[in-house]
């Protein structure tokens, strides 16, 4: 198992450690619901230094990423990033991702650690263009530093103006003293914020000096756990979780990432799923009475038919009630349709609601 640069801090501060994707990560501190708070109302830093950093450079870097992902990375302007996926062969999904424009003909591809290798060997089939790649995840560190409060809590740490980033958006500064740093105005939390990157030599630096920096502001460590409720209560996928090898862009409601103007890995067959509509969509509900649904529950309708299953849930605790995202056969995918969660032979009332759960 590997472990990120800063898995001594982690254990000094009592971080609870848990395996994940083939890292010792910090899943909570204090506790999932405290931590959770403290990014929807105030600052709080993920160390997320397990995901992976792909560079790629070259006249034809370009044409490879519009080879192998889904959205129009054409329209990437310099110091913009975007949201996409690599589709597989087969109607699924690779990975999700964020594509950074660096410079002119130079991109970061973002991926989830998980798929690291997987993600690295899929883009290199492709890369009959001469572009040149370059697989960084070894060498950087990244913290997310999300919440409210973050832009006011690290502007002292920065040359770049944090509260007129837009979203989406990036520079590379010099951050805590460090040069050569990407901010970028992005996060998982739904809750306003910053990711930054650094390579893994200056991460102690950097974190003690974001934590002196942040005192004022009651700062602190969140682990994997909180950002699993954070972004569940806005509706995004987790991979493995909500998207996978088997599901499609289309299906997951990514349409608003896969672009037909241009082909792609398998864009003909994806076409035609959109054309003759997917089978069956991912729904976000919330539960009527209590309970708390789990991945790989059944949904059923009224009449007890299995009609999908559950792909993430939770005990929101910014909403204190049951939510989650599944995968339901699109005749019963409408908003406001009344569904079941079976949770342990019980089918527990839910209600399918539009995301994000959470609204500010």
């Amino acid at each position: 198992m590997k472990n990120i640069a800063l898995t001594h801090i982690h254990e000094q501060l009592g971080a609870k450690m848990v395996p994940y994707a083939g890292f010792n990560m910090p899943v909570q501190y204090e506790g999932v619901n405290a931590e959770h708070e403290t990014v929807r109302n105030g600052v709080g830093v993920f160390d997320v230094s397990h995901m992976g950093e792909f560079f790629l450079k070259g006249e034809n870097a370009l044409a490879l990423i519009q080879k192998v992902t889904t959205n129009d990375a054409s329209k990437i302007a310099i110091g913009k990033a975007q949201y996409s996926c690599l589709p597989n062969l087969t109607g699924g999904i690779v990975d999700d991702l964020i594509v950074y424009r660096m410079a002119e003909n130079e991109y970061l591809l973002v991926v989830n650690a998980s798929n690291i290798e997987k993600d690295w060997n899929w883009i290199s089939q492709f890369n009959d263009f001469g572009v040149e790649m370059t697989n960084a995840s070894d060498q950087y560190s990244l913290f997310a530093i999300q919440g409210p409060k973050a832009a006011e809590a690290m502007q002292p740490l920065t040359n770049v103006d944090l509260t007129n980033l837009p979203f989406y958006s990036f520079e590379v500064g010099t951050f805590a003293g460090v040069d050569n740093v990407i901010i970028s105005a992005t996060g998982y939390t739904g809750s306003g914020g910053f990711e930054i990157y650094f390579k893994n030599e200056d991460a102690e630096t950097i974190w003690n000096k974001v934590f002196e920096a942040g005192k004022a502001f009651d700062i602190k460590p969140i682990g994997l756990a909180a950002r699993d409720t954070l972004r569940l209560e806005m509706g995004f996928c987790l991979y493995g979780n909500d998207i996978d090898e088997t599901t499609s862009p289309l299906e997951a409601g990514l349409g608003w990432i896969t672009k037909f103007d241009k082909e792609f890995t398998n864009s003909e067959n994806l076409k035609k799923e959109k054309e003759n509509g997917p089978k069956r969509k991912l729904i976000g509900f919330e539960l009527l009475d209590r309970g708390i649904p789990r991945h790989g529950y059944e949904i059923v309708d009224a009449n007890g038919n299995v009609i999908g299953h559950v792909t993430s849930g939770t005990q929101a605790p910014s909403l204190n009630k049951g939510i989650g995202l599944g995968y339901v056969t699109t005749e019963n995918a409408k908003v406001d349709t009344d569904i079941f969660i079976r949770i342990r032979k019980n089918d527990v009332p839910a209600k399918i609601v539009k995301t994000p759960f959470y609204k500010k």
